[in-house]
Parts: structure tokens; C-alpha cells; sequence
């Protein structure tokens, strides 16, 4: 699973177009035990991504995840602007001056990001976050890529499957973790954004390569 700047640009436009289709979905989960302005948050600030899309500096591939990570952490509100925008910051910082993005990078920028995430909020895995999904997603592309697969599919299931298990975890972040006991039971919103945008990312992925 490699790509050049039109693989990182069709990802990020993929993710943007899917957390503005799913505000609704994801402000719902989110209103369970949260203060239901996720899915709003991620809509807004990605509708930003989109509508400046064409005018987005692509001198290469870190400088343009750069841009999208200053855009995202100006305009989506709360506290997703800030760990989203870090995680885009992460990733831009780990392909440094490569002009593709190869395995071992794809891996080493979701790492990179997740630890950026988890400095950022104070969260550790168990919290009931979207490192929930995304740090174990991230191992199973490690593993996939190592077999010889492709890998966005393995990311993809392995993020659902967390993110669904997560509905057995209590908050410890956020205002979800106000709740204390009464959040066991329901799954965490960030966690199932991740999964809902990787299966978005999977599915055009094997297009793309078909």
C-alpha cells in the first residue's frame, strides 16, 4: 500500500467528503453521552478542506497534509480541531521530503499521529477514544503489509471491530467521561469516525488499484 501525492490527495478528499455525509450520524452517537457537536464540528471544518480544495499548496505531499491540518485546526470547533489537526501534523512531519508514501511510512505517520492524539488530549488506550480504533487498526496494517497485502482493507475491518467494542468501555475523556458508568453501553463517536472513513478510504482504494 504506497502512494504518490494523488493517492494522499484522493485519502484526505475521500475523509472530507465522508465526515460532511455523515454530520448527522456522527453528531447523533455523539449526543448519546457526548455533547453531540462532534459530527457538526467534523462537517464544518472539512466542508473548509473542500471548498479551498484547488488553492491547497502542493509543493509536495507533507506540505499539502500541512495545509489541511492548519485549515482543520482553525475550523472544526471543540476539542476535535486540535487532535485532528495534530494528527494531520504528525503525518505531514513523518514523510518529511518523500514524494511517496510507502508502507513502512503509512505506518510509521498513523503511529506518529495516534501518539500526537494521545499527547494532545491526555488519553491513553482503554479511555474510550478514537485511539481505540485507530491504534489497533494501525497494527493490523502493520501486520497485513508484512504478509503482502495490500492493507487498507485489514485497517479498515480491524477500526470497526474496535470501534464497536468500544461500546464495552467507560469514558475517561471528554464529556462523555461526566457520565462515568452510564457511557458503558454505548460506542464512542471518534472511534466509529475512524472506522466509517477508513471503509470509505478501503473501498475507492481497490478501485483505484482494480
Amino acid at each position: 500500500m504506497a502512494g504518490d501525492l494523488a493517492d494522499v490527495e484522493y485519502v484526505v478528499r475521500t475523509m472530507a467528503r465522508t465526515a460532511v455525509e455523515n454530520e448527522k450520524y456522527f453528531g447523533d452517537l455523539d449526543a448519546v453521552v457526548g455533547d453531540g457537536d462532534f459530527g457538526y464540528s467534523m462537517a464544518r471544518g472539512f466542508e473548509v478542506v473542500l471548498s479551498g480544495w484547488d488553492d491547497i499548496d502542493r509543493t509536495d505531499i507533507a506540505t499539502f497534509l500541512k495545509k489541511v491540518a492548519i485549515t482543520i485546526t482553525s475550523k472544526i470547533g471543540g476539542t476535535s480541531g486540535p487532535i485532528w489537526g495534530t494528527a494531520f501534523l504528525r503525518f505531514a512531519a513523518t514523510v518529511g521530503d518523500k514524494s511517496e508514501v510507502d508502507g513502512d511510512t503509512l505506518v510509521a505517520g498513523l503511529r506518529a499521529a495516534a501518539e500526537g492524539i494521545m499527547a494532545r488530549g491526555k488519553a491513553e488506550l482503554g479511555d474510550k477514544t478514537l485511539l481505540d480504533s485507530l491504534v489497533p487498526a494501525t497494527d493490523a496494517l502493520e501486520q497485513a503489509l508484512a504478509a503482502g497485502e495490500d492493507g487498507a482493507a485489514a485497517f479498515a475491518t480491524k477500526a470497526r471491530e474496535t470501534a464497536e467494542a468500544t461500546k464495552e468501555l467507560q469514558a475517561r475523556r471528554g464529556r462523555a467521561s461526566y457520565t462515568g458508568e452510564r457511557s458503558i453501553g454505548s460506542v464512542d463517536a471518534g472511534a466509529i469516525a475512524v472506522a466509517v472513513l477508513a471503509e470509505a478510504v478501503s473501498a475507492g482504494w481497490a478501485n483505484r488499484r482494480a
